[in-house]
């Protein structure tokens, strides 16, 4: 194999790098509104399983549930791409990588295989709860989310 050609192809990753790089913000607040838009619609459809409605697994909110989770995982993936910071060498990353699968295996429980309505409201609750810890984490960029910002208050 030519060593040029090595050396060509790296230039044009890195110049594609480069080119993203320049939607940071947009990508950023693009994966935000994402998280915001998914979260709402888990909330709406928890709320929806909570009153018994007919509505909770209705095929249009599954596919914009589907919709909006693509577009938050693409998001993330071109944000990992940009930044180099990887799960399972960022610590914080790992976290929220893991966590988000604690939190879809509860959703799925929550809205779909839950035996009893106290073992989907449980599920529930306990999806938003990690939900929320998992956007403290992204939001300190710490594995201990909002418990680094509870423990500082105890020190002057």
């Amino acid at each position: 194999m030519d060593p040029g050609f090595r050396r060509d192809e790296d230039t044009r990753v890195s110049h594609r790098r480069k080119n993203m790089a320049v939607y940071y913000l947009q990508i950023k607040w693009v994966h935000v509104w994402a998280v915001i838009l998914s979260g709402s619609l888990f909330a709406l459809r928890g709320t929806l399983m909570l009153a018994r409605s007919r509505w909770t697994n209705h095929p249009a909110l599954r596919w914009l549930s589907y919709a909006i989770d693509t577009t938050l995982l693409t998001a993330a993936l071109m944000l990992v791409t940009i930044l180099h910071q990887y799960p399972f060498v960022q610590a914080w990353l790992t976290v929220k990588v893991v966590l988000l699968v604690v939190y879809i295996i509860l959703g799925v429980f929550a809205l779909r295989r839950g035996r009893t309505r106290a073992m989907r409201a449980t599920c529930f609750i306990a999806a938003l709860v990690v939900l929320l810890f998992i956007v403290s984490v992204a939001r300190a960029h710490d594995p201990l989310g909002v418990i680094v910002n509870i423990s500082a208050w105890n020190y002057p």
